[in-house]
């Protein structure tokens, strides 16, 4: 069982960590596009820029901070970004209680924040292959993965009711404090972590900047994965603020329904995280990026048919809960895949170059369907995303690569 194998003290500490940061980050999640809209008043234009432009720019921040992981020990780089997300939210409830918070405040702080999760996946994944043995990497990641779904279905609800209770901006001080406490949980891991060996060069240059792309891409088994992922992502993602507009403006939901839509759905990963382990034993790690890399994709033209009332909520439901499971399995696979397929004094810029390829397509992706939208209507951008993305399996590979062993670092790596 995934649950009950023991990966060590260490690892324990990390997991805790991750699992405080995540469900603080599921109390608030959607807490600065809210406030936005309940203190700043901000309009549709304003909202939507908070939701792509921020992020996007976090992920141009992290390009030159993705050498500089790599080359530093991974614990303190963890600690860091935790720190800078605990100050960076600290300021809104600042700002607020003394009547100066502003919508550029807000963008800013949505950039950082995105930069330091993508520095601090790539510190997490680097120092998380260097803790546990690589045949316990595929169970670590399915724990990481059951851990985040079930922080999204229980937060977001308890976010809204305390949000109702306290005011808007008490989610974003348990999220603030969540990561306050990850750095604690970090900082209580033992044993002296190894330095990365000096490079003699430095880090920031052009091409470290750029080896982690260069490794995916030359790697025909993270190629193809890397284009799939980043497509489907940007696609499924993109229907977000599709299906919010369908449901809460042109179906009338109410927001409790809307709310629960999703939510309930997310238990779904813990389904499909805690299988991936067998799944994988019993039919090989090919045939599960093949088959259910296909089954994640083919359920979201069901999104079309949403009809009001119970049976619509049930449609949404029922859309949300296959891709999720699917997602859940899928996922850790692909994680502990990318981790075996890179060498350890690559796994840092690799992980920022696959994090940052992921978020720009979803502000691309969701930048496009609002405009699609505007032009067509919800419902024809939402059928558009579910058309294309049929089409992503074709990028899945088609061979198992599982004859590789990691290369010793060079000069010319580093």
């Amino acid at each position: 069982m995934v649950g009950r194998r023991p990966l060590g003290r260490g690892f324990g500490w990390l997991w805790a960590a991750y699992a405080v940061s995540a469900y603080g980050s599921g109390l608030g999640f959607g807490a600065l596009p809210l406030i936005a809209v309940l203190v700043l008043h901000a309009g549709s234009a304003e909202v939507s820029a908070l939701s792509a432009v921020g992020p996007a720019v976090g992920a141009l921040i992290a390009v030159p901070l993705a050498p500089w992981v790599e080359f530093r020990r991974k614990r303190s780089v963890m600690v860091v970004m935790d720190l800078a997300r605990f100050a960076a939210m600290a300021t809104i409830p600042v700002a607020y209680a003394f009547g100066h918070l502003g919508f550029i405040q807000l963008l800013v702080i949505s950039a950082v924040v995105a930069a330091a999760k993508i520095a601090f996946n790539a510190a997490s994944g680097a120092y998380l292959k260097a803790l546990v043995r690589p045949d316990d990497l595929l169970v670590a990641n399915a724990r990481f993965e059951s851990t985040n779904w079930s922080s999204i279905a229980v937060g977001p609800p308890l976010g809204g009711a305390a949000i109702g209770l306290f005011g808007p901006v008490t989610t974003v001080v348990a999220d603030a404090l969540s990561y306050l406490l990850s750095a604690l949980g970090i900082t209580a891991i033992r044993g002296r972590e190894e330095a990365p060996p000096p490079t003699g060069k430095s880090p920031v240059r052009a091409g470290a900047v750029l080896d982690g792309w260069r490794h995916i891409m030359g790697d025909p088994g993270l190629r193809a994965l890397y284009l799939n992922n980043m497509l489907v992502a940007g696609l499924i993602m993109a229907t977000e603020p599709l299906l919010a507009v369908l449901l809460l403006r042109q179906l009338e939901f109410p927001p409790w329904q809307y709310g629960l839509a999703f939510a309930a759905p997310c238990l779904g990963g813990l389904v499909g995280s805690r299988l991936a382990q067998r799944v994988v034993a019993r039919y090989g790690r090919q045939r599960v990026f093949r088959t259910v890399g296909t089954l994640r994709a083919v359920w979201l033209i069901g999104l079309v048919f949403v009809r009001p009332g119970v049976v619509g909520l049930a449609t949404v439901m029922a859309v949300e809960l296959a891709i999720i499971i699917n997602m859940s399995l899928f996922t850790p696979v692909l994680a502990t895949y990318r981790l075996e397929r890179t060498p350890k004094h690559l796994v840092a810029r690799t992980l920022s170059a696959w994090s940052i390829g992921q978020q720009a397509s979803i502000a691309v992706f969701t930048a496009l369907g609002g405009l699609l939208a505007d032009a067509t209507g919800p419902r024809a951008a939402l059928a558009v995303a579910g058309l294309l993305i049929l089409a992503t399996p074709l990028l899945l590979p088609r061979h198992d690569r599982t004859s590789w062993h990691e290369p010793e670092p060079s000069p010319s790596h580093s």
